[in-house]
């Protein structure tokens, strides 16, 4: 796995997650494992290298009395050259 920071200079960050495909079953069974156990969380962690990053990732379930402040994935990302249906939104 891979992350990046990005400052976006306004008061908000960017984090960018990058997964090989050997690493996404693992992934879906850490959420899995969340979907069965509410209790549970899982860490993604750095390995520690470089001068500075993201050093960890908690992913939990969010308990029901706390606020949303980010939305889920909605859509698969677009390549060059598509164009959005705007009679299917």
């Amino acid at each position: 796995m891979h992350t990046k920071l990005e400052d976006w200079n306004n008061g908000w960050f960017g984090i960018e997650l990058g997964i090989r495909p050997e690493e996404i079953d693992p992934m879906i069974e850490s959420l899995r494992m969340l979907q069965r156990d509410h209790d549970q969380h899982f860490h993604i962690s750095s390995d520690g290298k470089g001068r500075s990053g993201v050093g960890d990732i908690v992913v939990y379930v969010q308990p029901a009395d706390e606020p949303s402040n980010m939305k889920p994935p909605s859509s698969r990302a677009f390549a060059p050259g598509d164009s959005i249906d705007d009679s299917k939104t």
